[in-house]
């Protein structure tokens, strides 16, 4: 379908939204997803993708507002990736959560469901994130209302700092202001950009795989620290320290400055060493009593006041005497593991990457918490009938795996571990309840509790207690 061709589609009526987000209306027997619309909205659609199915587009033009539209806060609503719920008001998107997870578990699940209490709401709906990663581009995003009246030969791109735009690689919106996470998180970034410009240093260019500046990764913690990490693309030791010292200078509440030299084809650090410039090589997170280090390359829920909530959750699943034998798999930085040892007798963590497991036993360690083992390795290698004969058989099992969930493997090796309990902490209700039918030939669902972390987001937080 070329662009002249494209479909436009006249008052369409968003009846729902769609599991992943997006709202959805129904057109000639077909479902059209539109993201940025909500519930009650008429709307103008120009369709980019027609399967047999189902079709996408975007809204061109909102002909009648829905009564329960408000107005979204960040005037970057449109343009960029997140918060795509600002116009539904918070009530409204707790329940299509509540709804999404409750449909997922049951239609996929095909599970019966003890009554689920409501959603847990997070305190904060703005300012609610501990750490943000930005991309530096010298090809910013242009406004789609603006590209269609810039040639291609006139169009001049400029130097962003900011987000990916969905569906463009290459385009990245300048952020002017975010309202993701708590100052001085615009302050560093807005700074960052305007002594890159001043001083003419180069932007990424990610098709050319040239320029100089890369990456921003900003982590605020909730005793007042701050982490900053910048990409470079090269080494510059001349530019590269000048910026550094240029943010010495101006942010005295950064308490750790660190970079990294990155010459992949990709934005990711890992396998690279992120060395400290200023400050400690990590900050330090307080959660309950706890004290955590979390580092560059450290897992931490990113939001602070919710984690607590969602720990809390699975430590009243839990139902810990004091005698228990706890094993947590997909234990990261050991979060969840340290928060149940001391109501345990003893927990044992599983985690893949090595620097996580390095990162849970310094938290253990620093915590005075002597009752936590933490192992490194694929868990389909590392959970079998010699572990468990080693170690012994747990009494509470915590999974808390990425949101693909869980392979076929580790399901059968935990039923053969048979604990008497199982809490599944998931971020993706749909691989969580794929997994829950599985796992439901020897457990049934006790209780369930949604959480909600990310507001003005699709995501969510879910966790089920399972007995046998």
């Amino acid at each position: 379908m070329g662009r002249r061709d494209r479909l436009i589609l006249e008052n369409i009526l968003i009846t729902d939204i769609a599991a992943e987000g997006k709202a959805l209306a129904m057109v000639n027997g077909k479902v059209l997803f539109v993201p940025q619309a909500i519930p009650g909205d008429v709307v103008v659609v120009q369709v980019t993708h027609q399967k047999k199915s189902y079709m996408e587009g975007y809204i061109l033009r909102l002909q009648t507002p829905s009564p329960d539209r408000i107005a979204p806060f960040c005037t970057h609503f449109g343009d960029c990736g997140g918060c795509k719920w600002q116009p539904l008001p918070y009530h409204l998107q707790l329940e299509h959560k509540q709804h999404q997870v409750y449909d997922q578990l049951t239609r996929i699940g095909k599970l019966t469901l003890p009554q689920i209490p409501p959603i847990l709401a997070s305190e904060k709906t703005q300012e609610y994130r501990n750490k943000l990663e930005f991309t530096f581009s010298n090809r910013s995003w242009i406004p789609r209302e603006e590209l269609a009246s810039i040639s291609l030969e006139n169009r001049e791109y400029q130097n962003a700092l900011g987000f990916h735009v969905g569906g463009f690689f290459d385009r990245v919106l300048d952020v002017k202001h975010c309202y993701l996470q708590p100052e001085p998180s615009n302050r560093i970034r807005l700074a960052i950009k305007a002594f890159a410009d001043k001083h003419h240093y180069s932007f990424f260019d990610v098709k050319k795989q040239t320029g100089f500046l890369r990456t921003l990764m900003i982590r605020t913690a909730s005793t007042g620290e701050v982490m900053v990490l910048i990409a470079f693309a090269h080494e510059d030791i001349p530019k590269r320290e000048a910026l550094l010292n240029h943010l010495v200078e101006r942010f005295p509440e950064v308490t750790s400055l660190m970079y990294v030299i990155n010459g992949k084809r990709n934005d990711t650090f890992e396998g690279l060493e992120a060395l400290p410039y200023f400050g400690t090589p990590y900050i330090i997170e307080q959660m309950d009593s706890l004290k955590f280090k979390v580092g560059p390359k450290s897992f931490y829920q990113t939001n602070s006041q919710q984690a607590y909530q969602l720990y809390t959750i699975v430590r009243n699943f839990a139902e810990l005497t004091g005698n228990e034998l706890i094993y947590d798999l997909y234990t990261g930085a050991g979060t969840i593991a340290l928060f149940l040892s001391r109501g345990a007798k003893e927990v044992i963590g599983i985690e893949y990457v090595e620097e996580a497991v390095a990162d849970a036993r310094e938290n253990a360690m620093m915590n005075g918490i002597t009752n936590c083992r933490f192992y490194a390795g694929d868990m389909r290698k590392v959970l079998n009938s010699d572990f468990i004969s080693q170690h012994g058989i747990p009494d509470v099992m915590v999974l808390d795996p990425p949101r693909s969930g869980i392979h076929p493997d580790v399901i059968k090796a935990i039923v053969e571990a048979t604990p008497a309990k199982i809490i599944y902490v998931s971020c993706n209700p749909a691989t969580q309840a794929r997994d829950l039918q599985l796992l439901s030939e020897k457990y049934q669902v006790q209780a369930v509790q949604t959480v909600d972390m990310f507001p003005h987001t699709h995501h969510v937080e879910n966790v089920v207690l399972l007995k046998q």
